[in-house]
């Protein structure tokens, strides 16, 4: 059974990340790509860490939802400057380089989307 679910864990990262990155390219509008696409970004993070434990772990959005509000306070102290990758577009799209705290609650609501899916698929 764990494989199984490591596998629907990983495909699911597969299609999660496609739209991510379709949002990415192909979406400049005013609320799917910085909302959508910021509450979707913790989904991504949640099933690629799905596919390697399968087995639920309770705290497991709260701790996606710690990473990725950590990765966004980085923003604030500019991380890409301080490290000196400004020129490397790859890195300042998967790092950011503006904080914004409404970013803070997308991710917020993306985990408790997550925290909602799982508790309603455990109980079917």
């Amino acid at each position: 059974m764990d494989m199984k679910k490591r596998i629907i864990y990983c495909i699911l990262t597969v299609i999660l990340l496609a739209v991510e990155v379709f949002i990415a390219l192909f979406v400049h509008d005013r609320i799917v790509r910085p909302y959508v696409g910021d509450m979707l970004v913790v989904v991504v993070i949640y099933t690629f860490v799905r596919c390697w434990i399968p087995d639920a772990v309770r705290l497991l959005p709260l701790y996606v939802f710690l990473f990725a509000t950590g990765v966004e306070i980085l923003q604030y102290f500019k991380l890409v400057e301080l490290l000196g990758v400004g020129d490397n577009r790859f890195l300042r799209i998967l790092l950011g380089t503006s904080f914004d705290v409404k970013d803070i609650l997308c991710y917020a609501a993306g985990c408790v989307l997550v925290w909602l899916a799982e508790r309603k698929i455990r109980h079917l």
